[in-house]
């Protein structure tokens, strides 16, 4: 701290005790103080976890030349910032344990110290939407697990999405939320796939577990890597980016942007015969609307094409005197695109995408006896709207209604009859790209690159849905990522876990009709061919392995809930992979031969016995047919329906939902294609 020390003019015949006074005063009221000139990255706050059994990086900014020091466990470090502000202390190797002080300061600066300091196992997980998925959407599936976390060994902490086209950066941007603890609160909006790696890795090691999310929905793996990693062999990626790099281009694309939608709103709403609560009130008189299936899809539908605008429906539900008035939770399945939902004319909710399940609470009073009127008001820029089937519809009672996982007990299903009602047509509306999160290198640059060289475990890397459109440089890209990231981190041996995609039918974006019909036939997948070049990078790095969870999917629903076994199978690949436990992870062919008719693959361990779905053999020319299959320990054999075949396949659908090749430990075969 610095101080402007100011001095009194005195007369010679004033005593000295007011002399002294008068010093003293200035000194204790009128400091002028000057911000600490040591600057140490975002992740550095009390409460934080640092990595046990390594060397622990603290480093930071400071003046040049200036003098640092780091005060850990009773030992004192020091170091000279660079000509360039740059200084770094590497902490020796410690054991798990805390709650601990660490304190830094510069020359004549106030003493930074950071409390609750615990020392443990440090894990990184990137990636998209099914990293981010919140504690918040999985609740209805693990009630009882939710409400029960609390547990100050387990830290949270969340990085701030941001961007940068032009550069890397030294730091991520201040979060609003910071290193906490364990507890329901804290952990209702943050990632489930982490929030339950930790707790598995604690009940696993007994020592502290910081999880760091750092993922961003929709973005694709380019976005994730470094410019110098993509310029050889992918340059017009990194040209790109640089079509990006005015900031006033950026600016104003977006705020055009912002007022289109704005200005499609406002128009949206003044055509909207329904609009100012007259199609939602409770006493409209709708005995002239149609009924309509909500799975027809024929309803949001003009001249064969999807209307764009809105659309009405509404549904009238009897309710006894026993649930008259009580509280209740109305659940509308998933709905694409944005709806506004009433009861009995009151707002109840509004989700404004797609994918997003549609869970409201009614609050109590508003359910009255005989008659009641739910009223969905549908909003599409683009597609068909549509509610998305096996999805649960139904108005839920009593004290289980929030669980979904068992269902709750008093429920009142919804009808799939609805009436009926146009809104507004409107023409498509106008907006243009500006989505730099999307960018090659944005996110390598702005929130993966300030994070290094913060000491870590293990990297879970949960991506791959934004790039099944283009799957084949997908292997070549994941290499990429794992290589930048480690000579970032300069630690060769960096441990990845890459989580393979799950099983999905990405029809349903498309607005398929419903009921979704299932895939039995061989067919040409962008998901399968991502699944394989996840597998194929995997098993060709040492330090990587892959986490199948083709069996954790849901055929309708791109963010399937059953995060918790997620985690625990990303952390049995840690336990092989960083603790070396001989643990068995995923079943794999290690031999694979024709004889005669049949073609028999060898397993490293055995399966569950039984008839097998989703082979396919193929000749030369790699059109597949299905083939039989069936399974005795480690051998399975399939009956060729090829005269010669030279490719064998499993799985090799977007749902595969058939497969059920598993390991006596219940873990799934990965999809895989081979040569013969």
């Amino acid at each position: 701290m610095k101080y402007q020390i100011l001095f009194c003019r005195m007369s010679s015949n004033v005593r000295r005790p007011l002399t002294v006074f008068c010093f003293l005063f200035s000194m204790l009221c009128c400091p002028q103080t000057t911000d600490a000139t040591v600057k140490l990255p975002q992740l550095f706050q009390s409460g934080m976890v640092l990595q046990r059994g390594k060397p622990i990086p603290v480093w930071g900014k400071a003046d040049a030349g200036e003098q640092v020091t780091v005060t850990f466990l009773k030992k004192i470090y020091t170091t000279t910032a660079d000509a360039n502000g740059s200084w770094r202390i590497v902490l020796p190797k410690q054991k798990a344990g805390g709650p601990y002080t660490l304190k830094v300061r510069g020359v004549g600066d106030v003493e930074q110290e950071f409390t609750d300091v615990l020392i443990g196992d440090v894990w990184l997980l990137s990636g998209q939407s099914n990293i981010d998925v919140h504690i918040e959407r999985v609740y209805p599936q693990y009630v009882d697990d939710i409400e029960h976390f609390d547990n100050n060994q387990i830290r949270l902490f969340r990085v701030q999405n941001e961007t940068n086209t032009h550069s890397a950066q030294d730091d991520i941007r201040p979060a609003s939320t910071n290193w906490k603890p364990l507890t329901k609160q804290n952990a209702w909006p943050f990632s489930a796939v982490g929030t339950f790696l930790g707790i598995r890795q604690f009940q696993e090691t007994g020592v502290p577990q910081g999880i760091i999310v750092n993922s961003w929905g929709g973005t694709p793996i380019e976005a994730w890597i470094s410019a110098d990693s993509l310029q050889r062999d992918y340059p017009l990626l990194v040209e790109k980016t640089k079509l990006y790099q005015s900031d006033d281009f950026v600016k104003t694309q977006a705020r055009a942007n912002q007022l289109a939608d704005q200005r499609w709103n406002e128009l949206l709403d003044a055509q909207d015969p329904g609009v100012s609560g007259r199609y939602a009130a409770a006493d409209y008189d709708d005995s002239s609307w149609p009924f309509v299936n909500q799975y027809s899809m024929e309803w949001a539908k003009m001249d064969g094409r999807g209307i764009v605008g809105s659309i009405w429906l509404r549904q009238h539900v009897t309710i006894d005197k026993a649930h008259a008035g009580q509280p209740a939770r109305l659940l509308l399945g998933t709905l694409f695109d944005a709806d506004i939902t009433y009861v009995n004319g009151q707002q109840v909710g509004r989700t404004y995408y797609q994918y997003p399940p549609r869970r409201y609470d009614i609050p109590e009073g508003l359910l009255r006896e005989g008659d009641n009127v739910i009223t969905i008001r549908f909003i599409n820029k683009y597609g068909i709207a549509h509610f998305i089937p096996q999805k649960p519809y139904m108005l839920c009672f009593g004290a289980d209604r929030f669980s979904q996982n068992p269902m709750p007990q008093d429920v009142i299903m919804l009808s799939e009859q609805w009436k009926h009602h146009a809104g507004a047509s409107m023409p498509s509306c106008p907006s243009g790209d500006v989505s730099l999160q999307n960018l090659p290198t944005t996110l390598y640059n702005a929130v993966l690159h300030p994070l290094a060289p913060y000491a870590i475990s293990g990297v879970v890397w949960y991506q791959g849905e934004s790039n099944t459109g283009n799957p084949a440089p997908y292997g070549d890209y994941l290499k990429k990522l794992m290589g930048c990231w480690r000579d970032l981190w300069q630690d060769a041996q960096m441990p990845f876990v890459i989580v393979q995609l799950a099983n999905y039918d990405g029809r349903q974006q498309t607005g398929y009709p419903s009921p979704i019909t299932t895939q039995t036939e061989p067919v040409n997948s962008g998901w399968a061919a991502l699944r394989e070049q996840q597998r194929l990078t995997a098993k060709a790095d040492s330090y990587a392995e892959l986490a199948c969870i083709i069996d954790l999917g849901e055929t309708v629903d791109i963010h399937p809930l059953r995060k918790k076994e997620v985690a625990q199978r990303i952390g049995l690949c840690f336990d092989r992979l960083v603790f070396k436990k001989k643990v068995q992870l995923s079943p794999e062919v290690i031999a694979a031969e024709v004889q005669g008719s049949e073609v028999v693959l060898t397993l490293d361990q055995p399966l569950r016995d039984g008839e097998l779905f989703e082979f396919e053999l193929a000749g030369a020319d790699h059109r597949f047919q299905n083939a039989t299959a069936t399974v005795k320990g480690t051998k399975v054999t399939i009956s060729s329906v090829i005269e010669s075949p030279c490719f064998i396949r499993y799985a090799w659908k977007d749902n595969p939902i058939r497969a059920n090749a598993f390991s006596s430990n219940g873990l799934p075969l990965a999809p895989f294609e081979r040569k013969l």
